[in-house]
């Protein structure tokens, strides 16, 4: 087994949060097979334990007020040929507060597209080749982060520690800053200010992390870990009138039904997020689900109206095909009389175009 010392904090902008919950955990996969080299196991093959491990980082907003958030769903080896990878499971995100981790996956993250993130590098043994006599080692390590549909190279600086012959501890020395820009992540830190009302989202952060990594001493693969507990959707049968609410409300603000201009066709590339709407509805059968249809202020009233209405019972119609009972839904359409923002821009005018989900009862 490969141990993480105590969790070690460092503070840096929030851009370079999510380089550096996933920048340090490929270090510590590369270091692994080095040391397994070093200390003449003859290991090709290292393993995250998932159970032992655990990934955290905070953000700050409103100046005072810390968020601290938990990436709870993490996989990653060492190949014989020093090929190294992490997966993130960005669905997993805990931050103990329902609301806070809906809104992380589905605006921030968008996990309805974009599931996992993925860090890799290829592994050179000879830069740790003295781990086993110096037990602690500083190095650079250059990797690239795949999130969110982009591709990134970044180097991090880490510390080595060798506790045993199947235990390494690996630790970042320093941040590493990545631009939520590079990722096209900007437009999801507005959505996130504007779903919890907050004028700004303050661009410092801290993180911590605790890894635990597997070798077998014989060259063959470890055994999978046993999984983290489950924090994720897929994991739950039914959801609380507030696990609902919390759902329909953000999956309502993603934006992510799309229709050809004046027409009620679905786009396909609208079909990620129906799917995750179906879970959702398929986990609240205690209620009844309004899908209604907003449009901006361009146009004639009456022809919004219609439109609007035609969407609205294109998103139930497509529900319906997929297996949501036909008495669990209603469409309504609201034309331009139900606005989010003013119709005084194409950015603001595009936030009126909407379809929203809402629980309106028991049955």
């Amino acid at each position: 087994m490969l141990r993480i010392h105590p969790a070690i904090s460092v503070r840096f902008p929030f851009r370079r949060v999510l380089a550096l919950w996933l920048g340090p955990l490929l270090c510590w996969l590369t270091l692994a097979s080095g040391a397994a080299s070093a200390t003449g196991l003859g290991a090709a093959h290292w393993t995250l334990d998932a159970a032992g491990s655990t990934l955290t980082y905070q953000s700050v907003k409103k100046n005072t007020v810390v968020e601290t958030n938990r990436l709870r769903n993490l996989s990653g080896a060492v190949s014989p040929d020093g090929t190294a990878s992490v997966t993130i499971d960005l669905n997993s995100v805990d931050s103990g507060i329902d609301v806070r981790d809906v809104r992380m996956r589905f605006l921030f993250f968008q996990t309805f597209k974009f599931p996992v993130a993925t860090v890799s590098t290829k592994i050179d043994p000879a830069a740790v080749a003295d781990l086993a006599t110096k037990r602690r080692l500083k190095m650079q390590l250059p990797f690239t982060l795949d999130l969110h549909g982009f591709q990134k190279s970044f180097v991090a600086n880490v510390v080595v520690t060798l506790i045993s012959d199947a235990q390494v501890s690996v630790a970042s020395e320093s941040p590493i800053e990545i631009k939520v820009e590079d990722f096209g992540l900007l437009p999801a830190i507005e959505k996130l200010q504007q779903a919890g009302d907050v004028a700004n989202i303050v661009p410092v952060a801290s993180v911590s992390f605790d890894f635990l990594f597997d070798a077998d001493a014989a060259g063959k693969p470890a055994p999978a870990a046993v999984a983290a507990p489950m924090k994720t959707d897929a994991a739950k049968a039914t959801y609380t009138d507030e696990e609902c609410n919390n759902r329909f409300d953000t999956i309502s603000r993603t934006g992510a039904i799309y229709f050809a201009f004046g027409s009620a066709d679905l786009d396909p590339a609208s079909k990620p997020l129906l799917a995750t709407a179906y879970d959702v509805i398929a986990k609240c059968l205690h209620y009844r689900i309004e899908v209604s249809g907003h449009t901006d202020s361009a146009g004639a009233p009456a022809d919004n109206l219609a439109l609007s209405q035609r969407r609205a019972d294109a998103v139930v119609s497509y529900l319906k095909a997929a297996g949501v009972a036909a008495d669990r839904l209603r469409a309504a359409g609201y034309g331009q009389t139900r606005p989010v923002a003013p119709n005084d821009s194409a950015k603001t005018r595009a936030l009126n175009r909407r379809i929203e989900f809402r629980a309106e009862g028991a049955q």
